[in-house]
Order: C-alpha cells, then structure tokens, then sequence
C-alpha cells in the first residue's frame, strides 16, 4: 500500500493539518479508480496526530487485505468540535474534507462503502460523525471513547478541566448542548431507520469503562441500537488494534486476499 503524508490548509480550521492517507500501490489498481474505492475514516486521540493509527496499529496490513483506503485526519486536541475561536473541525471533519477529497483524489465512496472509527477523543468524533451525519456511514465505532460528558462531573480535580472550559465554554452548560453525546443520541433516534450500524468497545481497565457504560445506557434509553463489546483491557494500542481487526471483520467478513509480503 501507498502512504501519503499532506500537509494541508483548510478554510474550517485555519491551520496547517497533516493528513494520512493510505492507498493501493499501482499494481493493485486493478483498473479500479479510487472513486470507487471502499473508504475508511480513522480519527486519533487526544494525546496523539493523524500518524498515530499508522504508527501504532497494523491498518496498512488491514487494508490491504480489505483494499480499503483509508484517511487520517489531524485534529489536535480538539475533540472534533466547532470551537469559539472559529476552528470548526466537526465541519472539516464531515464537510471540508470529503469535499477535498473528492476533488484532489477522485475517492467519493458510496454511503455503503464509507466507515469510520476513532480511539479515546477519536471515538467520540466518530460516534458524533455517524449520529449527526448518518447519510454518510454504513457503519462507525467507538474504541475506549470519551462518550459521555458526565467525566467532568466525576472528575472535578481532573487537571484538563480548564482546557476543556477553553474547548467548550462554560462546562455548567455542557449537558444538552450540541457537544452531549446523549442530544446526539436523541437526535439519532428520530431517523432510526437511517443509521449506520454503531459499534463501541471499551476494556474493563480503562478509566473510561464508566462513561461507556453511561453512554450504553443513554443509547438504550433513547431507542438507539449499539452493538457493544468489552474485556479485560486497559487504554491502550494493543486494545484498539485488536479492536480495529475486530471492526473490520464484523462489517467485512474475512478477507478475499492476505496482503503479499
């Protein structure tokens, strides 16, 4: 597989971003332009960049087995929201980025060939991608995601309290608004029919265990199917890469090909 690392400008967030993508080497085109390419969108965590997914697991081994492209977008730690300061990666994220995409790389996948998925702040971007936007996906998963905002009423002394007040203003009125997960799931429920087929994981020794379960609860409440898994597994890549194969299998099947070595 090709790995592309580009550094890019977008209107929405006004920064430089760096951006991953990985696609088929020219021997594997097979006469099949990248439009027609099944499409995997990879969101990373708070603590990490769009190289992280590529450093950590063994997605390039994944699709090329499953001959996906897949994109990996830069989002700092932004929790992929539309912030006060104008930088709005929620837009860039499903708006400004497929568009781009599209017109640079020819990949306009159909909505039954378009994934995503994210680890920790990923999770939580991609969970609000597929409940938002659910036109777009045929499926999305969670792994250990930072669903539920009730994490900063049962962690009052967490020290990211105030990077979070800067990321989502005044956290008092945090619940019910745009950033909840579980307005998201309120949302989603009217257009049940709609959505894509959602996945969440989260090992049992994982600080965010708890809002998992809050968020699977949520999810109940509202009508929302959530395919759920979990196991002894702590916050970290052996967990998500595990994860990421699982995902794949689940919404894929096996393989029609082992990558060559």
């Amino acid at each position: 597989m090709a790995v592309l690392r580009l550094d890019h400008t977008p209107e929405s967030v006004k920064l430089n971003q760096p951006l991953y993508l990985i696609l088929p080497d020219p021997g594997r085109m097979n006469g099949r332009p990248l439009r027609e390419r099944r499409v995997l969108y990879l969101l990373h965590g708070l603590s990490d960049d769009a190289s992280a997914w590529q450093r950590f697991t063994a997605v390039e081994t994944y699709a090329a087995a499953y001959d996906l492209a897949v994109v990996m977008p830069s989002a700092g730690r932004s929790f992929y929201a539309d912030q006060p300061n104008g930088q709005a990666y929620f837009t860039y994220l499903t708006e400004e980025l497929p568009r781009y995409l599209e017109q640079v790389f020819g990949l306009a996948p159909r909505r039954e060939d378009c994934f995503i998925a994210g680890n920790s702040m990923g999770g939580y971007g991609a969970m609000k991608a597929a409940l938002l936007h659910p036109g777009s996906f045929a499926a999305a998963a969670s792994f250990s995601g930072f669903l539920s905002l009730e994490f900063l009423r049962l962690y009052p002394d967490d020290p990211r309290q105030e990077e979070f007040r800067h990321l989502f203003g005044d956290l008092n009125l945090l619940s019910g608004s745009p950033h909840d997960p579980a307005v998201w799931l309120q949302q989603a429920a009217a257009r049940q029919a709609d959505l894509p087929r959602l996945m969440v994981s989260c090992g049992r020794q994982d600080d965010l265990y708890l809002l998992t379960g809050i968020f699977m609860a949520q999810a109940k409440q509202a009508g929302v199917a959530v395919e759920y898994h979990e196991e002894d597994a702590r916050h970290d890549w052996l967990f998500w890469d595990k994860e990421l194969r699982r995902f794949l299998l689940e919404i894929l099947g096996q393989p029609a090909r082992q990558p060559e070595s």
